[in-house]
């Protein structure tokens, strides 16, 4: 009796025609590990003769407890060969090692691995030694008979170094399993039990390496949703950008690499990273800061020969980075907007600015959307947005699926609709989004104002030819964003204005809440402001700040704390606005409240006078335009006796609305003077022939 259960070795059934299809036969990896299995098998056979030829207890009737003679014969015999002619190939008596290099054809990843891993023969032998059990199961009560322990069914320290033909005292053979050896240190085996006498303890190889040696390439189950698709490659854009494309690339080629890209703009160094290894023909895993799963991501990268690239990294690197860095035999790229802090690694990588994304990339967004760019203006509708390439690539997929669900072909506002969806921004905690639904033919304005408006969205469209390729940038840290002051009075159409340029570009309006801005305690100002410009930089957005008196205003006299405080905010302000890469609005009612050093960093001040009679009759005409309205009304009348601003003449229109609306009837002569008069009354002002008109 015995409680051992051997393997089956009974031929297998034919498969069912209708269940699960056969096993189909292994590829080239998987025949070459099975050629390195029989090698292996010999010498399992020879080690098992060897030991029952001189066992004292082999015809003890308990030998049986743990193996019976009869059934390790049995399998030996019965052992199917991977040997085409049926004859296994011959191995070495006991004392010889397991040859580290068997006869496996081109298909062997395990010699492969073993040249780029620089193993030993003594490393690849005994890592060969440790996954047979996981390839054949026929291994497992070899081994336990071996082992002299019908529960150990795995390979030991010791059954490795006697199949290798090494005695277990040498030193140097004993060190091959350390834990700063190649072969843990590089996560290729586990030596498990360390509570076990060394000799003893159990040998497992991970589940991933097998799946590679027999020719699997899928991921390491641990890996399974960190890892990321790479973007495309960015088309050549000409300048410094591909000068870097093209020296990174070439180092790239000399051998592995750690680097570190810090990126002015989220997306900027992993739109960099993808055309570099594309330029080096290198393929890379992309990732997010996996900190737990570092092992095995450094495993996976070994083994398909790749390259790491990390997105984004924790909230504190430190530990990620030197887990990183200390693999010296793979590629790492690292990207973040932080800058490198010496402090996170002993070894520094390469530390490298990732070259700014230039706005539209009209080349990438052609190649993007395809024949679908041709049916508009793409250069104009694109040329507000800095998206990176894979932003671009899942902007135009949005394009076309949005322009597929209207029934029409794509055009330029399914495209900007689509940026501004990639275009997350945190700015809302900070600020009130408008969704633009206005055009220039909602402003009454006079002639001035209108260009000045205009050049306004052309200076947004065109700040990185002029700033960027044309050199025509200050200096000194100066940013390439485009400010502008609008000031006038109450209701001349400011904010309207603001809403209509952002409307132009394509963009969101972000109306900046000075309350969650402007703090008591000394310095929270700058730190809201701050949060506010840093969010703005990384968002294709208008940024809009209404009032802007209340945190652009003169700097004054220090006379007491509050006026230092008051003028360091300021100073803050004047140099956050150098260096500003958005485009950001100010409006006013007093220009004269705005200090001087302000309005010269301003690229344009707009503003917007108090409407005369005829801009007055032109914003009562505008407003009534939609309005369901009685015939022979003649507000000519109201602009000449009623002098006011355009919002106000809107909030009269509405007024009237709702008085026609509460009828169910038409706006008449006299719902539009009731409206007039009760703009007059809200401001305070005398009302104007209040007897009629």
């Amino acid at each position: 009796m015995t409680t051992v259960t051997t393997a089956d070795t009974r031929a297998p059934a034919p498969a069912s025609t209708t269940g699960t299809p056969a096993a189909a036969p292994p590829g080239d990896s998987g025949r070459a590990l099975l050629a390195r299995l029989e090698v292996l098998r010999e010498r399992v056979a020879a080690l098992v003769e060897h030991r029952t030829a001189d066992d004292p207890t082999a015809d003890d009737p308990l030998r049986g407890l743990y193996l019976p003679d009869e059934a390790v014969h049995h399998l030996l015999r019965t052992w199917p060969s991977a040997d085409a002619d049926g004859e296994p190939a011959g191995a070495g008596g006991p004392g010889e090692p397991v040859p580290a290099h068997a006869p496996a054809g081109l298909g062997d990843r395990l010699a492969r691995l073993a040249e780029q891993a620089g193993l030993t023969e003594l490393d690849t032998s005994a890592l060969l030694v440790a996954l047979a059990p996981d390839v054949d199961r026929t291994f497992e009560p070899l081994y336990g008979y071996l082992n002299n322990d019908v529960s150990r069914r795995r390979a030991t320290v010791g059954l490795a170094l006697d199949l290798c033909g090494v005695p277990a005292h040498v030193v140097t053979a004993r060190a091959r399993f350390h834990a700063s050896a190649p072969l843990r240190a590089l996560g290729l085996l586990e030596v498990e039990e360390p509570e076990r006498p060394f000799l003893t303890r159990s040998l497992r190889i991970p589940d991933r390496l097998v799946g590679h040696l027999l020719g699997d390439d899928t991921p390491d189950a641990a890996l399974l949703g960190l890892l990321l698709p790479m973007p495309g490659p960015l088309p050549a854009a000409g300048g410094d950008t591909d000068v870097f494309v093209r020296r990174l690339a070439a180092r790239l080629k000399d051998g592995p690499l750690t680097a570190y890209l810090r990126e002015p703009r989220e997306g900027d160094g992993l739109a960099a990273l993808a055309t570099v290894l594309d330029a080096a023909g290198i393929d890379a895993l992309r990732c997010t800061a996996p900190e737990d799963h570092v092992p095995e991501l450094l495993r996976e990268a070994r083994l398909g020969g790749r390259a790491i690239v990390v997105s984004g990294l924790p909230e504190k690197p430190g530990p990620f980075v030197r887990a990183l860095t200390a693999a010296t035999d793979v590629t790492v790229l690292m990207t973040d907007p932080r800058p490198y802090d010496p402090h996170w690694a002993p070894a520094d990588p390469l530390v490298l600015d990732a070259p700014g994304r230039r706005a539209g990339g009209v080349a990438v967004w052609r190649a993007a959307l395809g024949a679908d760019a041709d049916g508009f203006d793409l250069a104009t509708a694109v040329a507000p947005y800095r998206l990176g390439g894979d932003r671009i690539q899942r902007a135009a997929h949005t394009a076309q699926a949005l322009a597929a669900f209207d029934g029409t072909p794509v055009a330029a506002e399914h495209v900007r609709l689509a940026a501004r969806r990639q275009s997350a921004s945190g700015l809302e905690s900070h600020a009130r989004r408008i969704r633009p639904d206005v055009d220039w033919q909602d402003l009454v304005l006079p002639h001035k104002p209108l260009v000045q408006l205009r050049e306004l969205a052309l200076r947004a469209r065109h700040r990185d030819r002029v700033l960027g390729e044309w050199r025509l940038s200050a200096g000194g840290g100066r940013g390439r964003g485009v400010l502008g002051l609008f000031a006038g009075e109450s209701g001349t159409g400011k904010t309207l204005s603001a809403e209509v340029v952002a409307a132009d570009l394509g963009l969101d309006l972000y109306v900046v809440q000075l309350s969650s801005v402007v703090d008591k305690y000394v310095g929270e100002t700058e730190k809201n402001l701050e949060r506010i410009f840093t969010e703005a930089d990384r968002t294709d957005a208008v940024l809009l700040f209404d009032e802007a008196d209340a945190v652009f205003g003169k700097r004054s006299e220090v006379k007491d704390a509050h006026d230092k405080y008051a003028n360091m905010e300021s100073a803050y302000l004047l140099q956050r606005l150098e260096s500003f890469d958005g485009i950001a609005l100010l409006t006013t009612n007093l220009r004269a409240n705005i200090d001087e050093a302000f309005t010269r960093r301003l690229d344009l001040v707009v503003d917007f006078p108090f409407p005369d009679v005829e801009q007055r009759l032109a914003l009562w005409r505008h407003s009534l335009s939609r309005v369901p309205s009685s015939d022979g009304i003649d507000p000519g009348v109201l602009a000449r006796d009623f002098e006011l601003a355009g919002g106000s003449i809107r909030s009269a229109v509405v007024t009237a609305a709702y008085l026609a609306a509460g009828r169910d009837d038409m706006v008449t002569a006299d719902d539009l003077l009731e409206g007039a008069r009760r703009e007059y009354r809200k401001a305070g002002r005398l009302v104007p022939g209040e007897g009629g008109w």
